[in-house]
């Protein structure tokens, strides 16, 4: 492990430090199975109750483009109600409700859920001979006070993880400022990043916090960094960017000029991709200490 002549630290937020890598799609599934909705893709979704990942994705997809174009948060939101709209717009989605306009395929995605035999049925030269099952609708049996009980039920349980962890890396926080590391926060979020840190008792911790709904560049535009790498007033090469996304966060960095550590954990998907361009990898953020001067 190479020691780093680090000057200044640029963290990214959602999945860095509110997870140990994980993206945030994992982090909502482990909800869904906790409360029984989520199921394996080796066991079988009983019609109405539960959902196999797939159709989470795409509720998933739907739910982070419609907070993108609809005025749903503002600054004022606590993660507990981002969390509670989310699962609102995806429970939406998964129970066949009307969806909110996004310009994509999210009603034709949403359509396949409630008909998924509607293409094996019409490439069939025969449709009587499919299987009944097939052709069964997947969307789940909730009313809309259902829908917003259990959003605020797993809203609560996912918040409650996501603080115990924030406050373990509080202390790598802590530290790094004793060690003298000044540190900015540059995230793609929703308007509302500052009232989500000072929920978390980590506001304190940055010299400057850049969000891309304030500053209108958003990741993986490399420019985002270089607004952070302004705010230390450092060169790049003396900049570290700490963050859980290879494509948005590596790799743009790394274009600026920065050192790069990527805390690795569940990915959206899993791609080869050239990991010898960040300096390190790393499972949980602090481990990132051992790269750094630090006593």
């Amino acid at each position: 492990m190479k020691v780093l002549d680090i000057k200044g630290i640029i963290f990214d937020y959602g999945g860095t430090l509110d997870t140990r890598g994980d993206h945030w799609s994992e982090v909502l599934w482990q909800g869904y199975e906790h409360f029984g909705i989520g199921v394996a893709d080796d066991e079988e979704v009983e019609p109405g109750v539960s959902i196999h990942k797939q159709a989470f994705r795409d509720a998933y997809v739907y739910g982070e483009r419609a907070l993108a174009v609809n005025p749903i948060v503002t600054p004022d939101f606590h993660f507990e109600d981002i969390l509670r709209e989310k699962l609102i717009l995806e429970l939406n989605f998964l129970a066949g409700k009307e969806l909110l306009e996004t310009g994509k395929d999210d009603s034709e995605k949403q359509a396949k859920l409630g008909n998924p035999g509607k293409d094996a049925d019409a490439s069939s030269s025969d449709s009587s001979s499919s299987d009944s099952s097939s052709s069964e609708s997947l969307f789940l049996s909730l009313s809309d006070s259902e829908i917003h009980q259990i959003a605020e039920d797993m809203a609560r349980y996912i918040n409650a993880k996501t603080l115990a962890l924030l406050n373990e890396n509080k202390q790598v926080l802590e530290h790094l400022k004793q060690n003298g590391y000044p540190m900015v926060l540059v995230s793609n979020f929703y308007g509302n990043i500052n009232q989500v840190l000072k929920d978390a008792g980590i506001d304190g911790y940055f010299e400057e916090v850049i969000e891309s709904a304030v500053v209108g560049v958003r990741k993986p535009n490399p420019a985002i960094f270089a607004l952070g790498v302004c705010a230390l007033d450092l060169p790049a090469s003396q900049v570290l960017v700490v963050g859980d996304t290879y494509g948005k966060d590596i790799i743009p960095a790394h274009k600026l000029g920065c050192h790069t550590l990527w805390i690795k954990g569940l990915q959206w998907e899993e791609k080869k991709v050239d990991e010898s361009i960040p300096d390190g990898i790393i499972k949980k953020l602090s481990e990132m200490e051992g790269f750094l001067k630090i006593s």
